[in-house]
């Protein structure tokens, strides 16, 4: 589980570091993130996006694969942030510290997953798209 903290963690921070503002002392336009957001994920050391789309793994979950794409213009990058597994969040509905989510694909509906299987890239646990219709299981919980 060690790596799904250290990407919740990551997760949390890439959300902040998106809404964060250019300049630092100046927070009173920091937008706020909410149940029905669309908001791309980027990583604060490459500039990398978290990115999907409908291809599946070739081995491992052999669920659609999840990777980091460059192009800031892709589509494949927008993700939507709904309620935990079974949870209500209305659209507009403020994201609370600690609150569990699930992080939708915008192209697919399928959300972003994680569980034991190791990734073919990184050898480290892979992350997934899993779900049809927007519907998955408590692993697309973040």
């Amino acid at each position: 589980m060690v790596g799904r903290t250290a990407l919740i963690c990551l997760t949390a921070l890439l959300v902040l570091a998106q809404a964060a503002p250019a300049d630092d002392d100046d927070y009173s336009e920091v937008p706020e993130v909410t149940c029905g957001s669309v908001i791309k994920l980027q990583h604060s050391n490459t500039g990398y996006l978290l990115h999907s789309h409908d291809v599946k793994w070739g081995s491992g979950s052999t669920q659609q694969s999840v990777t980091a794409h460059k192009n800031r213009d892709d589509f494949n990058s927008l993700w939507i942030i709904r309620g935990g597994h079974g949870v209500d969040c209305a659209q507009g509905t403020k994201i609370r510290d600690g609150q569990v989510i699930r992080l939708t694909h915008h192209s697919t509906g399928r959300n972003l997953h994680s569980h034991g299987h190791q990734s073919p890239l990184s050898r480290q646990q892979e992350v997934s798209c899993y779900g049809e219709g927007r519907e998955g299981d408590q692993g697309d919980d973040w």
